[in-house]
């Protein structure tokens, strides 16, 4: 139970991390919030610093976790942040919220909310407001109910000071995010969204959306990344709300997530997002074994794969493929097919080197859970780690991982190139199976348009990311 000492109207809102993207997720719950007459005030942890004097008058401060490493990051600062605070009363919300309530509340997190979160807050600040000074512990999930508005972003850094997107041919431009669904119709056992949505989703007005996007042109973006987990779950909502947005932007470029699936589903539609401004599909494909694939439910096979890359090339689209390497079921053969698939697709620029060393994270209350004996290759529920710890059947498997991190680590810091790096990935993977390493080719794929956050949702916080606490 806890007890509110004021009946003050100031909400701060805190965004530990989001993958150098301005937080759609506090934007949109600030103007609820402004609208129903409070003081928002929105702090993004990972470029301003978060100071006493921000808190100490603050009735309800709401932490948002959209990812695993935001997280991790709210676990370290909320002891901090409530000594500085005079009683507020601490939220969390966002998709890692509800998967870890349990340790929300034991570090002082009052309400603990999943889904469709902003309603919720407007309740709890209204019910401070009001006087209501005894709040209990509490998780409450709810998919209804939203009156989206226009996102408010006035407080939180420019765009100039997040990530940008990268030309193939060189220069940069300065990127705007937005959203135009929220939830997922898809039921891919690995993804943090199921465990919320469980297959729904939901549109966003298209009114709002766009003047978004105007508010963040007028703001300087001339990129706007959309962060659905599918743009394509809806794809009339999207063909409209990009033809739109071309029509009023016509040099304004796009990249949006897009499943292998949808992208042959609605392969129709490809050039139509290219002609309004689509300059890069990212798709999380995973894994290139059909085993691996149907354990993870993603709804295409390897052979889709191909085919969803030559679609995109034909329509003149950049394509970032995201994966998820290293698994219980990955075997050193496996990874190695995987790298030579890339060499033959000629997608070795395509790839951030990152994405060959991710590790499968299974959270709590993971789909993966359900499938028959997956729980038995789990350790206990790690708190540090937010996760169920794993180790390989076949201690070289988790040893070539340790090393490939290793590699792509320093040589990242060293400014190594894509295919650089590729290319000791490759040595190091033969090396592993006791072969000749082969001589790659000369051409593994042309220079493409990428986002220069390459920081992925099962990363560690960094000690950068933890200075403004």
């Amino acid at each position: 139970m806890v007890v509110i000492d004021t009946q003050s109207k100031k909400v701060i809102l805190v965004s530990p991390y989001e993958i150098g993207r301005q937080p759609f997720g506090l934007a949109h719950p600030a103007a609820c919030l402004q609208a129903a007459g409070f003081e928002v005030r929105c702090v993004d942890l990972s470029l301003q610093r978060i100071t006493p004097d921000m808190l100490e008058d603050a009735a309800l401060v709401g932490l948002y976790l959209a990812m695993h490493t935001a997280t991790r990051i709210a676990v370290e600062a909320i002891p901090k942040l409530k000594q500085h605070s005079n009683g507020a009363c601490f939220c969390a919300f966002g998709l890692y919220a509800p998967m870890n309530a349990s340790l929300l509340h034991e570090l002082g997190v009052t309400e603990v909310i999943g889904g469709e979160y902003e309603t919720r807050l407007l309740e709890i600040a209204e019910r401070l407001h009001a006087g209501d000074d005894v709040l209990t512990p509490q998780s409450s999930t709810s998919l209804s109910g939203v009156q989206f508005r226009v996102p408010l972003r006035d407080s939180l850094p420019s765009l100039d000071q997040y990530a940008s997107l990268l030309l193939a041919e060189g220069g940069e431009r300065t990127i705007g995010f937005a959203e135009t669904t929220r939830g997922c119709k898809h039921l891919c056992r690995h993804c943090p969204v199921v465990p919320v949505y469980e297959g729904r989703f939901k549109a966003i007005p298209r009114d709002i959306v766009l003047t978004d996007i105007d508010n963040q042109v007028a703001a300087g973006a001339r990129h706007i990344s959309f962060g659905d987990p599918d743009f394509l779950n809806g794809p009339t909502h999207a063909l409209r709300i990009v033809a739109e947005m071309h029509r009023r932007h016509p040099a304004l470029s796009f990249d949006a997530t897009i499943k292998v699936e949808h992208l042959l589903t609605h392969s129709t539609l490809l050039p139509a997002l290219k002609e309004n401004g689509c300059a890069l599909v990212i798709t999380a494909v995973e894994a290139i074994d059909d085993h691996v694939l149907q354990l993870l439910d993603k709804g295409h096979t390897g052979a889709q794969f191909d085919q969803a890359i030559r679609l995109l090339r034909d329509v003149g689209i950049d394509v970032s493929p995201t994966f998820m390497p290293f698994t219980p079921w990955t075997t050193i053969e496996g990874y190695r097919a995987l790298l030579t698939k890339l060499i033959e697709l000629a997608l070795v620029e395509s790839v951030a080197p990152v994405q060959l060393v991710i590790r499968l994270l299974v959270p709590a209350g993971s789909k993966l859970l359900e499938l028959d004996g997956f729980e038995d290759l789990m350790q206990p529920f790690d708190s540090s780690l937010l996760g169920f710890p794993w180790q390989h059947q076949d201690p070289a498997v988790d040893a070539l991982h340790a090393k490939l991190q290793g590699l792509v680590e320093t040589g990242e810091a060293e400014g190594l190139s894509r295919s650089q790096l590729f290319e000791q990935i490759w040595q190091a993977t033969h090396e592993a199976l006791g072969e000749v390493v082969p001589a790659l080719p000369d051409f593994m794929g042309h220079p493409v348009a990428r986002l220069s956050e390459t920081w992925y949702c099962c990363a560690e916080p960094t000690s950068q990311q933890l200075e403004g606490i």
